[in-house]
């Protein structure tokens, strides 16, 4: 569900140099960290969160997991994390995020999460030939500190 079909071991270092490149931003906006096997510490995605403007209340939740480790909870956790995180650690109020609507399993991480579905944006995307909708989820504080209580 991305516009990437191979990526060039160039391309991949590019693309993780850039997350790295944010580690440097001060006031910091975005924090994406990778998902690592905790045996062995493979690298098999990343997830993070990302501030439209320093100190702002909302941002973004983002995450990408290697295929052959879809289906065995490692977006769901690292998911959770970066909420805890954003509501915790940042103070935010909101946080959203956004998935290809054909993409059921996206939908039920952030689901699981205590997000909630807020809106479609009808072919708004333009990647593989196609176009593709979709989904607004988002979740406020005092939703996840409700959640996050009753576990």
């Amino acid at each position: 569900y991305y516009a990437w079909e191979r990526r060039t071991a160039e391309e991949v270092q590019a693309f993780v140099q850039r997350f790295i490149s944010w580690q440097e931003q001060m006031p910091r906006t975005r924090f994406q960290l990778a998902i690592t096997l905790a045996d062995g510490g493979a690298l098999i995605g990343n997830c993070g969160i990302r501030q439209a403007e320093p100190g702002g209340p909302v941002a973004e939740l983002g995450y990408e997991l290697d295929p052959a480790h879809w289906g065995q909870g490692y977006a769901s956790e690292a998911t959770r994390a970066m909420l805890a995180f954003a509501f915790g650690d940042l103070g935010l109020h909101r946080v959203w995020g956004e998935c290809i609507a054909e993409n059921s399993a996206s939908r039920r991480v952030m689901e699981r999460r205590g997000m909630r579905l807020e809106g479609r944006l009808r072919e708004n995307r333009w990647f593989k030939g196609r176009w593709w909708d979709t989904l607004i989820y988002g979740i406020l504080d005092r939703e996840w500190e409700a959640q996050e209580r009753g576990r």
